[in-house]
């Protein structure tokens, strides 16, 4: 089958373009251990990364057998902040990719604007993709839902079908096919290869052979 060629790349941001999912599934560890229902790093990348905050706080709530409060994870933003102010980095080649790149690209993240535009400028990434942050807070859904995607390529004036999504999350990859868009699903953070296998998607380990693999995804 062959496909139009990418005019548009579409990043998620943790995990993708900043190495935070490591340390943030460290602190959401410490989090639902104070709260009371514990939930192991495997479960959490299995069931939170990629996912947005209320998918978040419907699992919490489940295994507490109560409701939250609104807004309950405010209190605790102070710790992500600080652990990422202390260990972020940008993940491995991606700014090498950036640099190849040939057309258009932008970020769409499930997390908020503050955070997004918080953990580019602490990596020396938000200067390549101003103007060109989006987040679930500007749509109705964030991922799983296409809302965001499709969002984002209309922005940018793209076709879907003429998009292309980086991502490393099961949701994230869902929601690009939700979309009509290609996925690559970035396997060299914590998500395993298996969990972003599926149709319309290339699953790829190293960040720096996305120029390539994106110049033969019209092909």
């Amino acid at each position: 089958m062959t496909h139009p060629p990418v005019e548009l790349v579409i990043f998620d941001c943790d995990g993708v373009l900043v190495d935070s999912e490591r340390i943030c599934v460290k602190v959401d560890a410490l989090i639902t251990a104070e709260l009371g229902c514990s939930f192991t790093e495997a479960e959490i990348v299995e069931l939170f990364v990629g996912s947005s905050g209320e998918v978040y706080t419907a699992a919490v709530e489940e295994r507490l057998g109560r409701r939250l409060e609104k807004d309950w994870q405010l209190q605790y933003e102070h710790l992500y902040e600080e652990a990422l102010a202390a260990e972020l980095t940008a993940v491995d080649g991606i700014t090498e990719t950036l640099d190849a790149l040939t057309v258009p690209f932008c970020v769409a993240s499930n997390g908020h604007h503050g955070g997004i535009r918080s953990s580019l400028t602490l990596t020396s990434l938000l200067g390549r993709f101003e103007g060109r942050v989006f987040s679930a807070s500007d749509v109705s859904l964030g991922k799983p839902a296409p809302d965001l995607f499709l969002h984002a390529a209309r922005s940018m004036g793209v076709d879907p079908a003429r998009c292309a999504v980086v991502e490393d999350s099961a949701y994230g990859v869902q929601a690009a096919r939700a979309a009509g868009m290609r996925a690559f699903g970035y396997c060299g953070g914590l998500t395993p290869a298996a969990r972003l296998e599926g149709p319309g998607t290339v699953v790829f380990d190293d960040m720096r052979e996305l120029p390539a693999l994106l110049g033969s995804a019209g092909r």
